[in-house]
């Protein structure tokens, strides 16, 4: 079965783990579990230092109660999951946070010797707040912003190359016009063109308009009464301490215009990612979140993991799915029409539903049939008992049985009834006869 970056855990068979199991992988679990992460970062977003002794006890009470709960869910989840509870990284993530939690509580009792400073571990507490960043858990907004940011992170590479070469050529350039330029306006101790550090850390303020019309201002001190160009400079026989100002102005113009138009190209870059991932939704395209939703509903349906369902469930299952591969009821004259392979019994293999909703969804093409074959390929590969599976019949053939069935009842039906009138209608003919022999012999 297909999971989120997880090894697929079974179902218990105790029946109090089979409950659990069942509630810590509800969404209304998981709902609550955001909920309660979300009320943790609002408490510690209102801590303050000069917070009431009322307001420390609040906050005391708060962090116990989120602590039990946290630990409440920890403790639930390894009943449920047992030893393949540690076999996803997400759990480990909530297990450290407990555990950080539960050392929290306990540092107060130490006196003032930590371990671990408190604000640290508050941060480790905080982690937990990356749930919602995670798919399928979280709101999908934030998984439709992280997932252009995480396809674009390789040319935000590339740029952020290409602007920090800008910046090295700058730097330099900067160093040897502007190095001893009177300290003045927007140039100062730590904002000047020194050294090769202080010189990209005013690059940066100009990349940001951050105070860069303060060093144009310093670079135009080109008259004696502004400064003085035979000051001695220690350490260097470059003598003066004046700008240069068609210099200054061609040097922040021209970098101001190269900087900005290498971020423009990054912003939309990252739009046409965007747009491009968007387009491709609407264009009827599935993705590995659509095929993971798939196997999440199919699990309800199958809770023995045998990969089958009878064709009697099929209907609901359809109606169970999230879009794209949902199918709303009435849906069975469609889920006919797929002609879907059945085995013994009238059930069908989740892969023979998976393959047939996909191709209902993206189309018949020659690249999605090698996609489709390259699904079966490797679904057969991790099942091997599916080779052996043959099926009896289809939908489709189920369907025209039944109804061929339907019409030689009716028609055998029929018959029977023309026979029976046919009898009724002889034996009173006979009947007429025989009075009428009887009154002629009477006569």
């Amino acid at each position: 079965m297909y999971e989120d970056s997880q090894k697929t855990i079974p179902h218990p068979r105790n029946k109090f783990q089979r409950f659990v199991f069942d509630l810590v992988t509800s969404q209304a679990f998981n709902i609550i579990i955001m909920v309660l992460i979300c009320f943790q970062a609002i408490t510690l977003m209102i801590q303050s230092d000069e917070q009431s002794s009322q307001m420390d006890s609040a906050v005391i009470w708060l962090q116990l109660l989120f602590v039990i709960l946290y630990t409440g869910e920890c403790v639930l989840k390894l009943i449920a999951f047992r030893c393949n509870y540690f076999t996803s990284g997400w759990n480990i993530l909530d297990f450290i946070v407990v555990i950080f939690s539960i050392t929290g509580l306990l540092l107060p009792l130490l006196g003032e010797y930590y371990f671990i400073p408190p604000s640290v571990l508050q941060l480790i507490v905080l982690s937990r707040i990356v749930h919602i960043l995670r798919p399928g858990r979280g709101p999908n907004v934030f998984h439709e912003l992280l997932l252009p940011l995480v396809l674009f992170f390789p040319t935000l590479l590339n740029i952020s190359l290409l602007i920090f070469l800008v910046m090295f050529i700058y730097a330099i350039f900067g160093m040897y016009n502007f190095a001893y330029v009177k300290k003045e306006a927007g140039i100062n101790d730590v904002s000047n063109f020194e050294t090769f550090g202080s010189s990209m850390l005013c690059l940066f303020q100009v990349t940001i308009f951050a105070g860069w019309d303060g060093m144009l201002n310093a670079i135009f001190n080109s008259k004696w009464s502004d400064c003085d160009p035979d000051k001695i400079n220690p350490g260097t026989q470059v003598r003066g301490d004046c700008g240069n100002p068609i210099v200054g102005i061609i040097y922040f113009v021209s970098y101001i215009l190269l900087a900005w138009l290498i971020i423009v190209n990054m912003y939309i870059a990252f739009i046409m990612e965007f747009v491009n991932i968007g387009s491709k939704k609407r264009a009827k395209t599935l993705s590995e979140d659509d095929f993971r939703k798939f196997f999440q509903v199919w699990k309800r349906f199958d809770p023995e993991g045998t990969q089958y369902i009878d064709s009697s469930k099929l209907s609901d299952f359809a109606a169970a799915l999230d879009a794209p591969l949902f199918m709303a009821k009435p849906n069975k004259g469609q889920l006919v029409a797929m002609d879907l392979p059945m085995a013994v019994g009238d059930r069908i293999h989740c892969l023979d539903i998976l393959l047939a909703f996909t191709k209902r969804v993206v189309g018949k093409d020659v690249r999605m049939e090698k996609l489709l074959s390259e699904m079966e390929s490797g679904f057969i590969l991790a099942n091997p008992f599916k080779i052996t599976y043959e099926p009896i019949t289809t939908t489709l053939k189920r369907k025209q049985e039944a109804v061929s069935a339907t019409i030689i009842q009716r028609a055998y039906k029929s018959y029977r009834l023309r026979q029976s009138d046919k009898k009724t209608s002889d034996i009173h003919m006979i009947d007429d006869d025989r009075e009428a022999q009887a009154t002629k012999e009477d006569a």
